[in-house]
């Protein structure tokens, strides 16, 4: 917990950035094309005037696309001007239970019953969703029988004879279906539900010479893993988008397969971006989706993968979706960050102690230097600068300084509290706000910590008290001790159970 004492504006901001482009992404994919509209007739037994509703996947999200009131014999029809997109949406019913159709056709009728809606469907006019019915009523029958072998071999795990015919049968069926999808991939490639089994497809990976130990080449299986993880995925066609499938594929690709740090990340992110552009709708997704993971990251550097995409797909006017309100403030907040990245040389300071003496933050002569910015009245700031004097007396004489910088303007406050806790490092205040040190540093909220080197570069920032004392435990190899918060709540949670 931080205090944001009038300092939740550049908090907020971000907020309204991501929630902007998530309303674009929506609404763009929404309106766009002409032709005749839609016109989606369906009739569900058992729904008696009850507001249902239509609904389309979107990357791992659903967006509602239109409502209607179903009459009394559960008739309905979702009706548009535009054109639908194609993909898999959901008609949500009352009670929030649904069923899936694919959008391909755009007129067509369906009618189901709530007692089953798979086994019971019935479609006119959609060759998509008639393919799209008939696996369902083949996998579910399927599915359930899995489901209850997997329960029996939990019941059988000592009998031998018994486990490997449950397991047999299980393995006949998952056969039965891997040919079923191999069959409607070669029978129907153009269709929707044919690019999704295509796209679940797991490479196959190839024999590789074993290690001079004996062992497998792991490192080799997994570049092959890697660099053929996209092969099955039509990345020109726009309906993926509208399916689960290319959120989570993505999503398994920049943070389980690339190793998680800034340059693997941002080289990661353009080879993928520049498969993405043979579709403008997963171009858009694949930007914004990279831009918002690691903007919003609790990870610390990972704020430089946000400036890499601001440099190079916002600055350059690639982002054409975004308004130019919404592309200015995303621009200015990768300003902001990019100096403050890990390894920058940290913005100069230039202030006044409470006597009046210059204090100069590149010109402090320290291994570590501490940048701490910090408020009188804050509530989080009363508890934890007292913890960082604790530490600073016991580095001080090991090349540690504290740069303390006051951000609020009253200085009775200021001076008091440095009188009361004594603070004996470097205390600076900028009353008449000259130096714009909130912007530079992205103050949003007290206490903010960054640690820098002797040459006054970034080591790490945004700490708590319990990361820095950590940090600079293993830099300095020496024990520092320090009231650490997990250790405190630990201890609170001892003593409350032992009452």
């Amino acid at each position: 917990m931080r205090c944001q004492k009038n300092q939740t504006k550049n908090t907020s901001l971000m907020k309204r950035i991501i929630y902007a482009l998530i309303l674009v992404l929506w609404t763009a994919s929404g309106f766009a094309g002409n032709g005749d509209g839609y016109e989606i007739k369906v009739r569900v037994k058992g729904v008696k005037n009850g507001k249902c509703f239509l609904a389309n996947n979107y990357g791992d999200k659903q967006y509602l696309k239109d409502s209607i009131i179903s009459d009394a014999n559960g008739n309905f029809t979702f009706k548009g001007k535009e054109p639908l997109e194609g993909g898999i949406y959901l008609v949500v019913l009352p009670g929030r239970k649904y069923f899936e159709i694919i959008i391909s056709e755009q007129k067509f009728s369906v009618e189901t019953d709530t007692a089953d809606y798979v086994q019971n469907m019935k479609v006119l006019g959609s060759t998509e969703n008639e393919l799209f019915y008939h696996y369902l009523n083949y996998i579910n029958p399927r599915g359930r029988e899995v489901d209850n072998l997997r329960k029996r071999m939990d019941k059988n795990k000592d009998n031998k004879d018994s486990l490997a015919a449950i397991k047999s049968r299980v393995s006949v069926l998952d056969n039965e279906v891997i040919n079923y999808k191999k069959t409607f991939m070669v029978e129907h490639p153009k269709a929707l539900l044919a690019k999704v089994f295509r796209a679940m497809q797991e490479p196959e990976i190839p024999d590789f010479p074993r290690l001079a130990n004996g062992r497998k080449d792991s490192i080799a299986e997994f570049n092959f893993y890697k660099s053929h993880y996209f092969d099955n995925l039509d990345f020109s066609d726009d309906r993926i988008i509208r399916t689960p499938i290319y959120h989570n594929k993505i999503k398994q690709y920049m943070t389980s397969l690339t190793l998680q740090i800034p340059d693997s990340i941002n080289k990661e992110a353009d080879y993928l971006i520049e498969k993405a552009r043979a579709s403008k709708e997963l171009f858009k997704y694949t930007v914004w989706y990279i831009t918002n993971t690691y903007e919003t990251s609790n990870i610390m550097g990972m704020d430089a993968v946000f400036v890499h995409m601001v440099d190079k797909y916002y600055k350059t006017n690639q982002a054409t979706w975004v308004d130019s309100v919404t592309l200015y403030k995303i621009v200015e907040r990768g300003k902001t960050l990019k100096p403050l990245l890990l390894g920058k040389k940290a913005p100069n300071l230039i202030m006044k102690d409470r006597f009046g003496k210059i204090e100069t933050l590149h010109n402090v002569n320290a291994k570590y230097t501490v940048l701490c910015f910090w408020d009188p009245d804050c509530s989080h700031c009363k508890k934890e600068i007292p913890v960082l004097k604790e530490i600073y007396d016991q580095v001080k004489t090991h090349g540690v300084q504290v740069y303390g910088v006051c951000t609020e303007v009253e200085i009775e406050k200021w001076t008091k509290f440095i009188d009361e806790y004594k603070l004996d490092w470097i205390n600076v205040a900028d009353p008449t706000l000259l130096t714009n040190f909130r912007k530079t540093y992205d103050i949003n909220s007290t206490p903010i910590l960054y640690l820098l080197d002797e040459k006054k570069e970034i080591l790490a920032k945004k700490l708590s008290i319990d990361q820095l004392g950590d940090l600079l435990e293993k830099n300095m190899k020496m024990k520092i001790n320090f009231k650490r918060e997990e250790k405190e709540k630990e201890k609170n949670k001892a003593q409350g159970n032992a009452h």
